[in-house]
């Protein structure tokens, strides 16, 4: 199936999702470019897996619009065939092996079964194919929901946490696994809370907090707007607040949080706040500048959820 000609995979203006008192989704707007990865990040229960379901037509919207592939939301029938996606974790027959549970549904979904084989390897389940599913570990049984929302060989791919469960080789792999997708043309829309890992492979991020966008664009364009930061620890935990004050009297903006004061400001600051915290009689155990990473800045942008 081909689908309409757009430079946008996804496309999403005012989407809102109401349930009676709450609003899972308050008016959300953003785009995705094909061919990219794009990173959706957000705390538990800040709506994205609400966003996805309107996406593939689970649920209808309160209100807004949206296109997918450059067809309207509202018409799921005519994009689905495109669209791979995995939410809430792959279902599968538990008696079943890999391979048998993916021809059932190549045969449903009207594919052809040598694509089966070809996705078992392309996700890494070679040895264990043959396998059946209740035997496999949960990084296994992800890898494979992931070749099952291959089978269509989609021009968008909509992934919900697909790296929960793994270990750290699981996570490489699935995070070159998409990389290799996205550089053959195939656009991913990828929900984590595993943000140092969006960082790595994504270009683009729609961030949600509370049902609300908090920042959508190029993951380039999010970091340049943040501000450089100042990592310290004291010696003496007591002390950390006296450090977060001594800056503050000087105009610089403080985090506190996991033992550590996050001071904004240059690089340059290092060496006065360390000047400034020794004539107070305090110690610093570690005096680092940074640049903010995505994990630092949705901290900043969501108000400390995460």
């Amino acid at each position: 199936m081909t689908t309409m000609a757009t430079t946008m995979a996804i496309e999403v203006y005012g989407l809102t999702k109401q349930y009676e008192n709450l609003a899972a989704v308050k008016s959300a707007s953003f785009s995705v470019p094909r061919g990219t990865i794009c990173g959706f990040v957000g705390p538990n229960g800040a709506g994205k897996t609400t966003t996805i379901r309107m996406l593939l037509g689970l649920i209808a919207p309160s209100a807004g619009t949206g296109t997918v592939l450059g067809y309207s939301i509202t018409e799921p029938e005519k994009y689905l065939a495109s669209v791979g996606a995995m939410i809430e974790g792959p279902a599968f027959y538990p008696a079943l092996t890999g391979i048998e549970n993916l021809k059932v549904l190549a045969t449903m979904g009207g594919i052809p079964l040598e694509r089966v084989a070809q996705l078992i390897d392309l996700v890494g389940l070679g040895g264990r194919g043959g396998d059946k599913y209740k035997t496999y570990s949960l990084g296994m049984k992800q890898r494979l929901g992931i070749a099952a929302a291959l089978l269509p060989n989609p021009e968008l791919l909509i992934l919900d946490e697909p790296t929960n469960g793994l270990d750290p080789e699981g996570i490489q792999e699935v995070r070159d696994l998409l990389k290799k997708l996205a550089s053959e043309g195939t656009t991913v829309f990828v929900s984590s809370h595993l943000l140092s890992e969006l960082e790595i492979i994504s270009q683009h991020i729609v961030m949600l907090r509370k049902g609300e966008i908090v920042f959508a664009g190029g993951i380039d364009e999010l970091l340049l707007n943040q501000k450089p930061t100042i990592i310290v620890r004291t010696e003496n935990e007591s002390d950390l607040e006296k450090v977060a004050e001594i800056a503050r009297a000087q105009g610089h903006h403080v985090t506190v949080r996991h033992s550590e004061a996050h001071i904004e400001g240059p690089h340059e600051y290092a060496p006065i706040l360390n000047k400034l915290a020794f004539e107070a009689g305090i110690v610093l155990s570690q005096l680092n500048p940074t640049l903010p990473n995505l994990e630092e800045t949705f901290f900043e942008m969501t108000g400390g959820q995460s």
